[in-house]
């Protein structure tokens, strides 16, 4: 018999808990795995709305992982400049099967290097930020490119989590999760994407989110200098 899967994902201060917790509910279901909770200690930690989360596993007391799990959430700016997180994105990618970023997660990835030279993609308010980190973007649901999978905003790491499953295990026991989850999405509006939602409702989001975007594109031009990346916009 092989191995049990290892299987983390990483939790911060102000992360998104639904980037954390929609892929877990369906990671955490594949047979014979083990599922670690990870940040820099065991100390709990609050999301971005007060939720407070814990870690069970330490970074310097995690296994070799298989599959590493990347959220993100209005925290993500704090975790572009440090080097203990990026160190151990890196060092678990470089042996994981795969690495699954959620929404802004993918911005931490490439703060660690990640995308240089990848197809990815993450939150819609983020897209136009890939290239700064040597990224093609691809206006996608979910994206894979080699063992890197990257998804849109935060909904959308339930699908990539499904396909990541689809990947190791078969598609029979991906559909037996999702089936046991009742994921079925039927929402009541048709406003999820910048496309769809009414003017009104784009105008507002994006006014409320103005000054962390601003931030996150300050932190994605001098990370770009740092990777040596000339960002290429389409």
């Amino acid at each position: 018999m092989p191995p049990p899967l290892q299987i983390g994902g990483i939790i911060y201060p102000r992360v998104d808990q639904a980037d954390f917790t929609g892929p877990f509910e369906v990671l955490s279901r594949i047979p014979d795995s083990t599922f670690h909770v990870l940040w820099k200690d065991k100390q709990p930690v609050r999301d971005g709305r007060g939720l407070i989360l814990t870690p069970d596993t330490s970074f310097d007391e995690c296994p070799g992982l298989d599959v590493l799990l990347i959220p993100g959430g209005g925290g993500q700016q704090a975790l572009m400049d440090d080097d203990t997180v990026l160190s151990f994105i890196r060092r678990q990618s470089a042996g994981a099967r795969y690495v699954l970023s959620v929404c802004t997660g993918a911005l931490i990835c490439g703060a660690a290097g990640l995308l240089v030279g990848r197809r990815a993609t993450t939150y819609w308010a983020a897209h136009h930020l890939l290239p700064y980190f040597g990224a093609t973007p691809i206006n996608a649901r979910f994206v894979e490119d080699g063992h890197l999978i990257t998804t849109a905003g935060v909904t959308a790491g339930i699908d990539g989590a499904f396909h990541l499953v689809a990947k190791l295990c078969g598609d029979r026991i991906a559909q037996e999760i999702q089936l046991y989850m009742q994921y079925a999405p039927e929402p009541p509006f048709d406003s999820g994407t910048p496309d769809r939602a009414p003017a009104e409702v784009l105008q507002a989001v994006r006014a409320r989110a103005q000054d962390l975007a601003d931030r996150r594109l300050e932190t994605a031009k001098r990370i770009a200098l740092q990777l040596g990346v000339t960002p290429r916009h389409s």
